[in-house]
């Protein structure tokens, strides 16, 4: 278990754990294209915008970018050949009549695993791909800075199956501890000259913290924050955003914001920070705590935030387990999708981050419920409002399995009171404008990369046949069936069999649990 210790103790102090180097992503064998021409027909298309389905289309895609968009006809009527794009020779033709197609998705929050979990990058990499991820936000680059960048590099270039990787390199990491606004600067100019993305911090001292911001923004680096317990009370979100800190991941320091009668949270006083369980139970009361919504103490803090254009990455998804952890270790895709060291990695452990179950029951869960209601009511009137808000799923912890964690971020955004579209919209464009790449990606328009989602069903109808295992339905003569499940994901116009992509998941999942004998037991019983 010495691969829990340095991942909680990395969480707590904010700087690199020290893991052994991860095996390099294998060369790419799997994607069809770039083709010179490739031509999707008759798909009905959610384009990213906001603006509503539209189809039948025909999309043609030169190289690696969207070269024509083309209403064909009509819902319900045979699609006439007549004002169709023509194939010409040596162009690849692919039906998609029926379906629906997106923007490629943007996990926000998405770390690759690592030694610590047991995972490789290709596990990884499949398993976003198989769920329309074709860019992620990588916070923390965990398994090293030039590891990250390399492989950066090699997904830009299609050397690898990978969505693309924007880099934000953990705040100190490599430096041996910053101690100095000096020290911050020339951090901070060190990793962009290595060609980072941007920062995540965990919080530091205001006047580190505010250097390496004022010299971040001056270079044109992101920054994204989480508000770590041990740190909150020298800045909060609404302290980080007067910084100029770009946006926040989680919820840690929003209700400290919101705070009008203490300064910090109302910990118990036999609380340890070193004890998961008092770490996540007592933040399951801290919206409680919080000012009520609609309050002026609400309102202030909501406004000076959509003032500073600070955007909110929630990850509603990664805390799920508090609320309901029966449901988030029998999730079905586990059996076939999770490998055995990730399942061990999860497990209920006093020296585990994020394995905080020592004695979690009704009283905890009923806590985090009313926890997620004000919190996700403070996020819909934040992007109601004009805020920046996107999805990110931090999966790899607490039961959270890289994709399928993202697809659940989308339907726990639905209970936040988003509609399809404005999830569809968060997914996509509002992550590219984080990014600063929706000039590139984002929405499918005509001179954009070709990052796309094609599923068979139609995913505003129910977010579920998005998942892997896609939904369950019954049909008319009562027959039990899976519909769904993205069908290909396109990435810088190379064309994936999600599908294809899932099986080799589950072959290698199969072939760690051979080797080993592993079965999936529950915590404490032998089935």
């Amino acid at each position: 278990m010495k691969r829990h210790i340095t991942l909680l103790i990395f969480l707590i102090i904010g700087t690199a754990p020290l893991l052994a180097q991860m095996p390099d992503a294998p060369d790419r064998t799997e994607g069809d294209g770039p083709y010179d021409r490739l031509i999707i027909r008759g798909a009905t298309m959610i384009d990213g915008t906001g603006s509503p389905a539209l189809g039948p289309v025909d999309i043609v895609i030169e190289g690696n970018r969207i070269a024509q968009i083309r209403t064909v006809g009509y819902p319900g009527v045979p699609i006439s050949d007549r004002g169709r794009p023509q194939a010409e020779e040596g162009d690849k033709e692919l039906d998609a009549e029926g379906m629906y197609i997106l923007p490629g998705f943007f996990d926000m929050h998405a770390h690759i695993g690592g030694n610590a979990q047991g995972t490789v990058p290709e596990y990884v990499f499949k398993l976003w791909l198989a769920h329309g991820i074709t860019s992620v936000r990588e916070p923390g680059s965990f398994n090293g800075m030039d590891w990250t960048l390399r492989h950066r590099d090699r997904s830009e270039a299609n050397e690898i199956t990978a969505p693309r990787i924007f880099p934000y390199i953990g705040f100190g990491q490599g430096a041996g501890g910053i101690n100095s606004p000096e020290e911050a600067r020339d951090w901070v100019q060190m990793i962009d000259e290595a060609g980072a993305d941007g920062i995540k911090f965990f919080g530091t001292r205001p006047e580190i913290f505010q250097a390496a911001l004022d010299e971040a923004n001056s270079r044109g680096l992101g920054s994204m924050t989480h508000h770590a317990q041990t740190r909150v009370g020298y800045a909060n979100a609404l302290d980080s955003a007067e910084m100029g800190l770009q946006g926040m991941t989680h919820w840690y320091g929003l209700p400290e914001a919101l705070f009008t009668d203490r300064v910090l949270q109302d910990y118990p006083l036999d609380y340890n920070y070193q004890n998961e369980q008092h770490r996540f139970e007592e933040a399951g009361k801290l919206w409680k705590q919080a000012a009520e919504p609609g309050s002026d103490r609400w309102n202030e803090v909501m406004d000076r935030l959509l003032e500073l254009d600070y955007d909110i990455n929630p990850t509603f998804t990664i805390y799920e387990a508090s609320r309901d952890l029966m449901r988030e270790r029998r999730a079905e895709w586990h059996e076939r999708y999770t490998l055995p060291s990730l399942w061990e990695f999860f497990a209920p452990d006093r020296r585990a981050h994020g394995s905080y179950w020592f004695d979690w029951g009704t009283e905890q869960e009923i806590a985090w419920k009313e926890n997620y209601r004000i919190w996700m009511q403070f996020v819909n009137e934040y992007k109601n409002r004009g805020g920046n808000v996107t999805l990110g799923s931090d999966a790899g912890y607490i039961y959270k399995l890289y994709g399928f964690a993202y697809i659940r971020e989308m339907e726990m955004f639905r209970e936040a009171g988003f509609h399809p579209l404005e999830i569809f919209q968060s997914a996509s464009l509002r992550g590219a404008e984080v990014l600063g790449v929706d000039d590139e990606l984002g929405t499918i328009e005509v001179g954009k990369l070709a990052d796309l989602v094609i599923v068979g069903e139609n995913p505003q109808q129910n977010l579920q046949v998005l998942y892997g295992t896609g939904a369950i339905r019954v049909d008319d003569q009562n027959q039990l069936k899976r519909v769904g499940g993205v069908k290909y994901t396109i990435k810088d116009g190379i064309l994936f069999d999600a599908k294809q992509l899932l099986k080799d998941v589950e072959e290698y999942v199969q072939q760690k649990k051979d080797e080993t004998g592993f079965e999936i037991t529950q915590p404490g019983l032998d089935y």
